[in-house]
């Protein structure tokens, strides 16, 4: 009953729509106008005055003092946790309830991930159980902090802004640095959101967003990395360009390089993204606010923001009672073409990551069982 009134709430406000869509993007401003500049231009690669532009303007809505455009948010995450020193068979601290690119980032290094479980209302890492795993298994010394069960060196820790809500990455950095652990924010899904009043991603030593066609804005694929920290973002810049030297109409690679610097192309459609940013943000909210309305009269729990976020409404959560009636809910609103999602499969269930240290996981499950993403798309309302 509750999905039959959920499909119907939906076809009211939708129009004549045969399918609803959980995320789309919304191209209102000026993409066309600027991509058809860069055809233009000829400069379509990884050179170009959007390219420059588009991490500026990321800049300046982070509050970061450097930005560098990737291809992609996976790219991002894989070259912060170079730039944080993760090192072949060390460790890093994550979360099971995440997107794939998280830990597939990590295992890129031949690194292996540590499944930390997420607080219930944030859906990201609890500071909680970051304390009581480090307690229990961390091992400080004068060069850094060791796991005591399988003797490797815990480097770095990726906790992800699930949703676009804000984990209590404040506590979760004073955690890391008081056990000598890097921090790298995975904030692939929270662009624009706050947590007591400072932007994701200015937390850590670096941080990864991405601008893949699903997100709050895309560059059709795109990412990026951002940072406080000059010498960081010198670094990333080098290596996100294949680790080049142009000496006049020669050049050289003086190191292990990759090619995963932002085409200009994409960057335009990047920039005219950023233009409608807030706008985006105004039309979401009301949305949200329209869910918060209407779910409760059909019986169905909306997910409440995290105390201390000002979120970007990237995707809406529901909470259902069990996994019976989430499954039941599932079937019934994507049969009738509206898009609805669980949230992702716990890493550690994936056969490439079945083998990975975990702590109880009691929360992740809980969520994983009873969490449905229905259609957060700017165009419904």
């Amino acid at each position: 009953m509750k999905a039959k009134n959920f499909n119907s709430l939906l076809k009211s406000i939708s129009g004549n729509s045969k399918t609803i869509e959980l995320h789309s993007p919304f191209f209102s401003g000026n993409e066309k106008k600027y991509v058809n500049q860069t055809i233009e231009s000829t400069f379509v690669s990884t050179v170009g005055k959007f390219v420059d532009k588009f991490e500026n303007d990321i800049s300046a809505l982070t509050k970061s003092k450097y930005s560098i455009a990737t291809v992609n948010g996976t790219s991002a995450i894989h070259i912060s946790l170079i730039l944080a020193n993760v090192q072949p068979n060390d460790e890093v601290l994550t979360q099971a309830l995440s997107f794939v690119a998280t830990s597939n980032a990590i295992s890129y290094l031949k690194a292996k991930p540590i499944f930390i479980d997420v607080d219930i209302d944030t859906m990201g890492m609890s500071p909680i159980a970051l304390t009581s795993f480090l307690e229990e298994f961390g091992d400080k010394r004068e060069n850094g902090t060791f796991n005591k069960l399988t003797k490797n060196k815990i480097t770095a820790c990726l906790p992800m802004h699930t949703f676009g809500f804000m984990c209590r990455i404040d506590e979760i950095k004073k955690i890391c640095d008081n056990w000598g652990i890097n921090l790298v924010e995975d904030s692939a899904e929270a662009l624009g959101s706050r947590f007591k009043g400072n932007y994701s991603g200015t937390f850590g030593l670096l941080s990864a967003y991405s601008f893949n066609g699903n997100k709050i804005i895309t560059s059709g694929g795109g990412g990026c990395i951002t940072t406080q920290n000059k010498d960081l973002y010198q670094r990333a810049k080098h290596i996100t360009t294949t680790a080049k030297i142009s000496k006049g109409y020669e050049y050289i690679h003086d190191q292990i390089g990759y090619n995963f610097r932002m085409p200009n192309i994409n960057a335009a459609l990047g920039c005219a993204q950023l233009e409608s940013f807030q706008n985006t943000i105004d039309n979401k909210k009301k949305l949200y606010q329209f869910y918060s309305e209407q779910l409760p009269l059909i019986g169905l729990e909306l997910a409440t923001i995290p105390k201390d976020t000002s979120w970007n409404y990237w995707l809406m959560p529901i909470i259902l009672e069990n996994k019976t009636d989430r499954d039941l809910f599932l079937k019934e609103t994507n049969r009738n073409k509206i898009m609805t999602r669980p949230v992702w499969r716990l890493l550690f269930k994936l056969p490439m990551f079945n083998n990975c240290q975990k702590d109880s996981q009691k929360n992740a499950r809980l969520l994983e069982s009873t969490i449905v993403n229905i259609p957060s798309n700017v165009r419904i309302k």
